[in-house]
């Protein structure tokens, strides 16, 4: 008797656990960490070639300027000299803005960190200043004086031989710039040249492996245009897509 009561409390007890009593204990998820993050590598080592376009601002100083200003065909006379004088009256500094644009070409090479190179521009412009008609000094000696129609400043042309160096920051590398640039000028139908420095700095992105867009800000000072005493400084800011090679 006693081993059927056994037996019965025994079935009882595992259909009791089988029909839900004692569960196992959820086991918590591990959390997996997340992959690292890995960053594309940049090489800016290479030649490259590209196209500018830009607005450039600048003012020129009269100074010394030796031109034939009363068209006598005597450069630096007094009425030359009297002329000049009016025109700095008048004008004070001359003021002249436009566009920028040309082409360009370099090579750089990436140290790591460290990005050095240099870089050739040649760009045509359309900087140009307003026409003045001023009251000036009497040259024909009719005791009367006489009006002039003087032309502004117009630049021509720009080019640069730059220097670069700049920090690689992966995609972007930003970057101060120096070097000489060369100008031609037109004032009061006289032609001009000359050279100067320019100092600048700018910011390129990679776009892909291989295409590059940028801008670019520079300040450039031609202290003598030919000897004649005009001076000029201007300021340009471009925006610049380059191939790499």
């Amino acid at each position: 008797m006693k081993f059927v009561t056994l037996t019965a409390a025994g079935a009882l007890f595992a259909g009791a656990a089988y029909a839900g009593g004692i569960a196992p204990a959820p086991v918590e998820p591990v959390p997996m960490a997340p992959a690292p993050l890995v960053m594309p590598v940049q090489d800016w080592t290479g030649g490259y070639v590209g196209a500018s376009l830009g607005y450039a601002r600048g003012d020129a100083d009269l100074g010394g300027l030796s031109i034939d200003a009363d068209g006598d065909g005597d450069f630096g006379d007094d009425d030359d000299d009297d002329l000049v004088a009016a025109f700095s009256d008048v004008f004070g500094d001359i003021d002249a803005d436009g566009a920028i644009g040309g082409v360009f070409a370099g090579y750089q090479h990436d140290f790591g960190n460290f990005v050095l190179g240099a870089e050739l521009d040649l760009n045509a412009t359309g900087i140009s200043g307003d026409d003045q008609i001023i009251t000036g000094p009497d040259t024909d000696g009719d005791g009367l004086d006489e009006e002039y129609n003087i032309e502004g400043l117009d630049i021509d042309q720009v080019h640069r031989l730059k220097l670069r160096a700049g920090y690689d920051l992966g995609n972007t590398l930003v970057y101060g710039t120096v070097g000489a640039a060369y100008a031609k000028a037109e004032f009061n139908e006289e032609e001009f040249e000359g050279v100067g420095g320019v100092i600048g700095a700018g910011v390129d992105y990679k776009v892909t492996d291989n295409v590059v867009v940028g801008a670019e800000v520079l300040y450039h000072r031609f202290d003598d245009f030919d000897d004649t005493g005009l001076e000029a400084d201007a300021t340009s800011i471009a925006g610049r897509v380059a191939y790499q090679f």
